[in-house]
């Protein structure tokens, strides 16, 4: 769980969160409410950044420490409870049976994003970057925005997401990467709730996501065109093969 202020929500968060969850992590982004104490009381496994250094850098945490305790399968959950963790059995045994490499929770199959009251401004974009995204990556996904994820060790250990930003397109670069890289990539149907207490970027940051969610696709359709090609790094630091990458993914 990447958490930062989620002292309102984190309880609810955990109590959906199903028996077969071996460890829950917890990184918190130098939160200035109570969520180290209740994340401490729930009895998760919790680490504090020494400062606030943004969305992406707090995955890469949240990651590196899911890694250090064994995890086969890890699952991002929000603590701000505006996904059901209810779901994490039906993606984590997607993974486990072999079936997928990484799964997402849509919020836009089924029909669930304005259902759950998602800003029609932010729907539209959603709806408009993913075709985007879809035409120049060739894949078919419903969304690319999503926050609601789970990945195998394997593909955790080759990304390279310390190449990453540390804001919130982290996730769609880290997604770009999973297709670059030819991870095979599922979707559930995934209800959505959007009230006061769940977290959500305003207009100005959403402008910002939007603008280096376009850098992403164009630098992976650059890169699949051998115009750029990507530096590869794992959590570690450590120098990784990009030939093997993509003679995998060819």
């Amino acid at each position: 769980m990447p958490a930062r202020n989620a002292a309102r929500t984190l309880e609810k968060t955990v109590g959906e969160l199903p028996d077969l969850v071996d460890v829950t992590i917890l990184v918190d982004d130098w939160s200035t409410d109570e969520t180290v104490r209740i994340a401490e009381s729930l009895g998760l496994r919790v680490f504090v950044h020494d400062r606030n250094y943004g969305y992406g850098r707090n995955q890469q945490t949240c990651y590196r420490e899911a890694l250090k305790a064994g995890a086969d399968i890890v699952v991002m959950v929000h603590p701000d409870y505006q996904y059901t963790p209810l779901l994490v059995t039906a993606m984590a045994s997607m993974i486990a049976y072999g079936v997928y490499d990484v799964v997402l929770g849509s919020r836009i199959i089924g029909g669930g994003a304005l259902k759950g009251n998602m800003p029609l401004y932010k729907y539209c974009a959603n709806r408009f970057l993913t075709a985007f995204q879809n035409v120049l990556t060739g894949a078919k996904l419903s969304e690319y925005h999503t926050g609601f994820r789970a990945f195998s060790r394997e593909v955790l250990l080759k990304l390279p997401l310390l190449e990453n930003s540390d804001d919130f397109v982290f996730d769609n670069q880290m997604l770009a990467q999973c297709i670059c890289f030819g991870a095979r990539i599922g979707e559930v149907s995934c209800p959505t709730r959007y009230f006061e207490e769940a977290s959500s970027i305003n207009f100005r940051r959403s402008v910002t996501y939007g603008l280096g969610v376009l850098g992403t696709t164009l630098a992976l359709a650059m890169q699949r065109a051998g115009l750029m090609h990507f530096r590869i790094f794992d959590l570690d630091g450590k120098k990784l093969d990009l030939g093997y990458y993509m003679a995998r993914s060819s």
